[in-house]
């Protein structure tokens, strides 16, 4: 029987959806998809496919370009801050104070450790990158195990199909059996040996009560992030590919409706600002519950005074209230002096509520002048991020039109952060000043509840709608950037691993789900991923 036609669906699994960082937590997402879209077009896919792979075995290919792509993504960002270390050491000696430029014997051998310190990681991480356990053996596993474990299922169906002719098994039928089952064999095994190798952040030491014994317990969910970001493509295909259908049934009776093309245009959006404002409410009040460098990325976005967190974090406790002596004033106490605000400001038992010229911190007392100058820095600081990388990539095609493109780009994409840092605060400055009291009131047992969650929870529902600036394809992108991270906060990052292999399991089946998909047609999962992986898994 013949190979089926590709499938009718269109090129986006859900079109009508439609709309690098992280993530304020998602605007890594932005900028990671934008680079991630120009290199895709270098990976050989068909009769584009450059000749570096010519002489592999088409089987083989992969699993080769899988483990060069992990390999690359493992070690060029460790490459880079390591030569960056590197040559911010040589350049601080180099221009280091008289007194040590004199000793010049010192300064020589100094410079000689510091290289060769420079070597030994260098080769460090260079080895590192080969280790089985780590990310370019699981890229490879778990591309080339899906093709190489489909030949057999394919051969085992075949003749199943010969054994029962009387049953509608047809080709495609046993098309996408072979490739769910092979996908979801190898990416089983793969997440298994990515798991398979402890580390000290997931190891916790417990000591007897006399003191005598010690026991170690390893602890799972390291790959947690990985798992959930699997499951959340998953979901957009199969949702997305029913919502198609929907779709194409209402037009084909002329019964689709404004509020379904509404629906269909808002949803991407609507995810993006629903799972941003779930991480930021996270790294607010449950830091614990997001990843290190995420906390440390949106700590660095926010520029946001640590005791004024620690204030409204107070509040949510219930620890700081209004109108009572709870030992809390030193901390925005401490705050006014150092922004030259009266002292007494900060005082929650003679304050009620502290001024929103705090939270302003030294931009005067208007929230509007506040919100204006954060977007302005904001934007500054993502441009220094932004344009530099969108240069980069300009230098693939040193045009002025491409070079007028990156800029643009870049500008963009700035304003969308600066956007949602000005809408978060903002949103906290509406909530306490601008109508929060005139909505909720204005006693003390109502500014507990304003400063308790309501400011903080406006500013998230407010800022994730800033994606609005972005095009509709880094809409769709971002929402699906961030949504897994929102979706971890609902989880424990560390779990028994006696439970483990229920995560391989949901991790093997979403990616069997996507895989199976995007051999058929890569336009089905939506996004960067949907280029990449078929770029990756084509022979």
């Amino acid at each position: 029987m013949a190979p089926p036609a590709k499938s009718p669906l269109p090129a986006s699994p859900a079109a009508g959806l439609s709309p690098s960082l992280s993530s304020a937590a998602s605007a890594s997402a932005s900028a990671s998809a934008s680079t991630a879209a120009q290199l895709i077009q270098s990976i050989p896919q068909g009769k584009r496919r450059r000749g570096w792979d010519d002489g592999i075995h088409p089987i083989l290919r992969p699993l080769v370009r899988a483990y060069l792509l992990g390999y690359a993504s493992t070690v060029a960002p460790r490459l880079a801050t390591l030569l960056i270390q590197h040559l911010t050491r040589l350049f601080k000696k180099y221009y280091d104070t008289q007194k040590q430029e004199a000793a010049s014997t010192p300064t020589s051998t100094s410079t000689k450790q510091s290289t060769d310190t420079f070597l030994a990681s260098l080769i460090r991480t260079l080895k590192g990158g080969f280790d089985w356990h780590r990310f370019p053996t699981f890229c490879a596993l778990l591309a080339g195990g899906s093709t190489l474990l489909e030949v057999p299922w394919k051969a085992a169906f075949d003749r199943l199909a010969k054994n029962l002719s009387e049953y509608s098994l047809t080709y495609t039928i046993r098309s996408r059996l072979s490739r769910f089952i092979a996908s979801f064999t190898s990416a089983y095994l793969s997440l298994l040996i990515l798991q398979s190798k402890p580390t000290t952040s997931f190891t916790t030491t417990t000591t007897s009560p006399d003191g005598t014994t010690t026991t170690q317990t390893h602890l799972a969910g390291r790959t947690l992030d990985l798992t959930l970001f699997a499951l959340t493509r998953a979901l957009d295909v199969i949702i997305g590919t029913a919502w198609n259908l929907h779709r194409q049934r209402r037009q084909s009776l002329h019964q689709w409706t404004r509020l379904e093309s509404l629906l269909s245009r808002i949803t991407d959006p609507a995810i993006f600002a629903l799972s941003s404002g779930m991480v930021m409410w996270s790294w607010f009040y449950y830091p614990s519950s997001l990843p290190r460098a995420y906390n440390k990325w949106i700590d660095s976005a926010a520029a946001v005074d640590s005791r004024l967190i620690q204030a409204l974090q107070r509040c949510h406790e219930g620890t700081l209230r209004y109108g009572e002596e709870t030992g809390q004033a030193e901390l925005l106490g401490s705050m006014c002096k150092d922004y030259n605000l009266p002292p007494v400001w900060g005082d929650p038992a003679k304050s009620v509520p502290f001024p929103c010229e705090i939270v302003h911190m030294g931009c005067g007392p208007s929230c509007e002048y506040h919100a204006l100058s954060r977007f302005v820095r904001s934007f500054k600081w993502a441009m220094t991020t932004y344009l530099p990388l969108s240069l980069l990539l300009a230098l693939r095609n040193p045009t002025k039109k491409a070079f007028t493109r990156a800029v643009l780009s870049a500008a963009r994409t700035s304003t969308f952060l600066g956007t949602f840092i000005t809408l978060f605060y903002y949103g906290v400055c509406l909530a306490r000043t601008r109508v929060g009291p005139y909505v909720i009131g204005r006693g003390p047992k109502e500014r507990n509840l304003i400063d308790g969650g309501v400011c903080v929870g406006t500013g998230c529902v407010l800022c994730g709608w800033s994606i609005l600036i972005e095009k509709a394809g880094r809409r769709k992108d971002g929402g699906l950037f961030v949504a897994p991270r929102a979706m971890a906060t609902l989880l424990p990052r560390r779990y028994p691993k006696a439970k483990e292999w229920m995560e391989r399991v949901v991790f093997a089946g979403s990616t069997g789900v996507v895989f199976t998909c995007v051999l058929e047609d890569k336009g089905r999962v939506r996004g960067v991923l949907g280029g990449l992986l078929a770029g990756v898994l084509n022979r």
